[in-house]
């Protein structure tokens, strides 16, 4: 690293740790820090992509916004998964400043947002400009999301200064801005992992949908969605499918998510590239994190769903669960929910460590369960080898963020709130163009209750769940192991108390 690089990247844990982040967990990815010499090249903007790459751990960013709702739990299993309460703390809604996972969050999401903005503040190439500005208002949506308010700090300023703290409606806007820009300055991409237009508008369907979240005068709601934000969903929504997006067809659902998704998919939009050889996506935690020890490949034996939430399905529905071609045929595990007894190559009936069956059951407590109890998820799987064996290095799964199914539910929620489609299309129509290829029975109506839990059978365990419930005022809900309802405080995170702390213009949230 040049000397003025890495006075560059001094300065960065400085200005990072003014701004609350005082943790930093640096991995080099080509030039993450800008040479104050020049103007930002292609290869700079690599240190932005490389943050997203916490976006597929278990943990942080994926476990706020998933184990916080009715669709996951970490339940403890005896000595395993303890881990001094954060799984349980996530679920029950009982977490504090000091989270280790609220914080830790928040150093990523707010070092994204920081390496984003140097690399705009240097670039003279509009699309080098465009990708980092497409990057920050993603970074920034999600501090937004989880917790309120956004600190920012202009790179150019003086290392003494103190980050502003834009609250929840500047800051969309300030989101909304950059996005506008970089719609402006991008083109389409045939590589996932790399921002695009049809990205950009996703996003921004995303934005408009949440705005009412977003510049409400309480937290948590009542929220009043207008009818010109709805109607920019829909824009947005068009723009994506005018982009050539299509559904999967019938029997196809896990094809985005399968080894081959970058080959297959005819939905995804934007996430993590993967290769065989170049894995910067741990693609292999979404199976991992539910495998038993005995399973192949091994797993760590943690996270569940929740009963409710998996006989929400229909037995015809194949997002509900399926032998997958290449997988179950290999290695006995199937694609989706696994309940009922395991099986591993040879269609072998598996056991638990003591020797009994190794049986996934319905009931699971939070904070102790047997090793085989909760009903697991496997919608990201392993690539078998030939033989049956599952090596590690072979992680071909491009890692999802953005996907087409996503954007025509959320035209159709819409819809129902009151936008209007010049294309004439209805919100039952676009629900069961999603719907029906599943195997799901096509609906004969649909009001806000039937498009929350659509949107749960869609898209479970991709990130999505907390900010859904939150936008149908459903979060704070009673759910199993989470017996009471919640106060609506908790419909943001706080605001970690080191961070606090350390930046005067940071107030902590109501309720903490």
């Amino acid at each position: 690293m040049k000397r003025r690089a890495l006075i560059a990247a001094i300065s960065g844990i400085i200005l990072l740790t003014a701004a609350g982040c005082a943790k930093l967990k640096e991995t080099p990815y080509g030039s993450v820090y800008l040479d104050q010499g020049g103007a930002a090249t292609p290869s700079d903007l690599n240190g932005v992509y490389s943050q997203l790459f916490g976006q597929t751990d278990q943990a942080n960013t994926y476990a706020l916004q998933e184990h916080s709702t009715d669709e996951m739990m970490g339940p403890t299993r005896g000595t395993d998964w303890g881990d001094f309460g954060t799984w349980r703390k996530l679920h029950t809604h009982t977490w504090t400043p000091s989270h280790n996972q609220v914080s830790d969050t928040w150093d990523q999401l707010n070092i994204g947002v920081y390496r984003a903005s140097q690399v705009i503040s240097r670039a003279t190439d509009n699309k080098i400009k465009a990708e980092a500005s497409f990057l920050r208002a993603y970074f920034m949506f999600q501090v937004v999301d989880l917790y309120g308010q956004a600190p920012y700090r202009d790179p150019n300023a003086p290392n003494s200064t103190t980050p502003i703290v834009y609250n929840r409606a500047d800051a969309t806007a300030f989101i909304i801005k950059d996005l506008e820009f970089a719609e402006a300055n991008l083109t389409t991409s045939p590589n996932i992992g790399v921002a695009s237009k049809a990205a950009v508008d996703a996003l921004l369907a995303k934005i408009y949908l949440n705005k009412a979240v977003y510049t409400a005068t309480t937290v948590g709601g009542p929220f009043t969605f207008a009818k010109a934000d709805m109607d920019k969903v829909i824009e947005y929504a068009n723009k994506v499918t005018s982009a050539g997006y299509t559904l999967e067809p019938a029997g196809k659902y896990f094809q985005d998510f399968a080894w081959d998704n970058t080959e297959k998919s005819h939905e995804n939009i934007f996430g993590i590239y993967n290769t065989p050889t170049n894995v910067p996506a741990s693609s292999k935690n979404r199976w991992k994190m539910g495998l038993h020890y005995n399973q192949t490949p091994d797993g760590w034996n943690g996270f569940t769903t929740l009963a409710d939430f998996y006989k929400s399905f229909e037995a015809t529905d194949e997002r509900r669960g399926v032998d997958y071609p290449g997988l179950t045929d290999k290695v006995g595990l199937r694609a989706g929910f696994a309940i009922g007894q395991q099986y591993g190559p040879g269609h072998v009936a598996l056991k638990q460590r003591g020797g009994q069956p190794l049986v996934f059951t319905e009931n699971v407590n939070l904070n102790y369960s047997t090793e085989a109890q909760g009903i697991r998820v496997f919608k990201y799987f392993p690539h078998p080898n030939a033989d049956g064996t599952v090596t590690d290095s072979g992680e071909d799964n491009d890692y999802v963020i953005l996907r087409y199914a996503d954007v025509v539910l959320e035209k159709a929620e819409a819809i129902l709130r009151g936008g209007t489609d010049p294309l004439g299309q209805t919100a039952l129509q676009l629900v069961n163009s999603v719907r029906v290829p599943r195997g799901a029975t096509a609906m004969a109506t649909v009001d806000l209750t039937a498009m929350l839990a659509e949107r749960g059978r869609e898209l479970y365990w991709e990130g999505w769940r907390r900010n859904d419930l939150i936008r149908f005022e459903k979060f704070n809900d009673p759910v199993d192991q989470r017996p009471a309802k919640t106060d609506k405080s908790k419909t943001i995170y706080p605001i970690p108390q080191r961070a606090v702390d350390t930046n005067p213009n940071l107030k902590q949230n109501a309720g903490y």
